[in-house]
């Protein structure tokens, strides 16, 4: 991985850790990948962070689908299942094909250097 590449996805990697949407388990495979950066780990660390941010990012159906159920009413509220449901359909159909909070911005930008990672 060239300095360039490592430098991106070091930024948008502490940006997924800061990121509040961001659950615990990326949080601990994106942090054990910057200690793992120029060690012999750095190859099973990046392994490990694929396999997480591709499994915790929201394709932006299901978060339509979640904003619309009973289950996207109770966890956002009413009103907030609303609004993100209605942005969602916006995004989608701008092309959207994930969600766009912090946290999945930042795994969609991780995951673009994929090939670099691994």
């Amino acid at each position: 991985m060239n300095a360039e590449v490592k430098d991106y996805v070091t930024q948008k990697v502490n940006e997924l850790i800061e990121a509040q949407s961001c659950c615990a388990e990326a949080k601990e495979a994106a942090k054990n990948w910057l200690d793992a950066v120029g060690t012999e780990k750095e190859a099973e660390a990046a392994k490990n962070l694929i396999a997480e941010l591709e499994e915790d990012i929201m394709p932006i159906d299901g978060l339509i689908a979640f904003a619309g159920s009973e289950m996207g009413a109770q966890v956002f509220g009413a009103e907030t299942a609303k609004k993100v449901l209605a942005h969602g359909q916006e995004i989608k159909a701008a092309g959207a094909k994930y969600c766009d909070c912090a946290a999945c911005a930042a795994c969609e930008a991780i995951l673009e250097k994929k090939e670099d990672l691994l």
